[in-house]
């Protein structure tokens, strides 16, 4: 190739290779600095990771922050009440709160009474921003949670527990912030029944049942009526034997009066006097 065709192909390479000027080379992108996002700062200077614990500017709180696993900085903070003075100064926990997903922003809080309790408990778990789950704990166990499932602010979902265990629920499909849909659950953590609302007017209008469970139900119940029944039976009987076996006696007894007093009027006759009995005697 002649050197003047060199020549002439040479400007259209750099075109290539740098651009027109307002783009970069792949050399030079690789070695620009990287673009940070300036955290939210509070007034004081840290950061703001959306703390949703009150320690900040109390002397009464301490505050203990831990790396959790998986995590290189801290990202699990626990706040603790001082109370008492001297040698009964103690620490109570009264908050905890935890960045679960490493973005900086604290997204599950839990607050505690002062024997050491739950007593409830927020979650963001989509990392929007916006808290989604709401958890009621009642003698620290688990007593009601509301779930926002379609992130708009409002809890569709309620769960209900008794002794930490699921019994019964409640759910909004439509989105119209009232129930339409309620479970019912058993001792087994199985869900026995439904209840569906048809008709929007926040009552049960089919229930749906699982099919197993209900014919177990129905034969204990069927069960349980017939061992009512024969008990019921087997007492009117009982009782009906004691009222004829009261009745004899009573039938006994009145005999045996009857006897007696005539026993009694028999023996006082013969211990009469003579002359007496003589009176009595009717005359010829």
């Amino acid at each position: 190739m002649s050197s003047t065709r060199l020549l002439a192909l040479a400007p259209l390479a750099v075109t290539l290779a740098f651009g027109t000027g307002c783009k970069k080379s792949a050399q030079e992108a690789f070695n620009s600095p990287a673009t940070v996002t300036p955290k939210k700062r509070l007034a004081d200077g840290s950061i703001d990771d959306q703390s949703k614990c009150d320690f900040r500017n109390r002397k009464d709180r301490d505050v203990i922050e831990t790396a959790g696993p998986g995590a290189v900085l801290p990202n699990v903070r626990r706040v603790f009440a001082i109370v008492g003075q001297g040698p009964d100064r103690q620490r109570i926990l009264v908050c905890r709160e935890t960045d679960t997903n490493l973005d900086g922003t604290k997204d599950v809080v839990r607050k505690y009474n002062d024997k050491g309790e739950s007593l409830f408990e927020e979650a963001d778990t989509n990392y929007d921003g916006k808290i989604d789950t709401w958890i009621t704990f009642s003698k620290g166990r688990i007593a009601e949670m509301k779930l926002d499932s379609n992130y708009d602010g409002n809890p569709d979902e309620w769960k209900f527990y008794s002794g930490g265990r699921l019994i019964r629920a409640k759910r909004d499909t439509n989105n119209d912030s009232k129930p339409d849909i309620w479970e019912m659950y058993g001792t087994d953590g199985r869900l026995e029944r439904m209840g569906v609302d048809i008709d929007n007017d926040e009552r049960v209008d089919r229930w749906d049942y699982d099919t197993d469970i209900k014919r177990v139900r129905e034969d204990k119940e069927r069960k349980e009526e017939e061992a009512a029944a024969e008990k019921a039976a087997a007492e009117r009987k009982a009782g009906e034997y004691a009222a004829a076996e009261d009745s004899e006696n009573a039938d006994k007894d009145a005999k045996d009066a009857d006897k007696d007093t005539t026993d009694a009027k028999k023996k006082k006759k013969e211990k009469q006097p003579a002359a007496k009995k003589a009176a009595e005697k009717p005359k010829q």
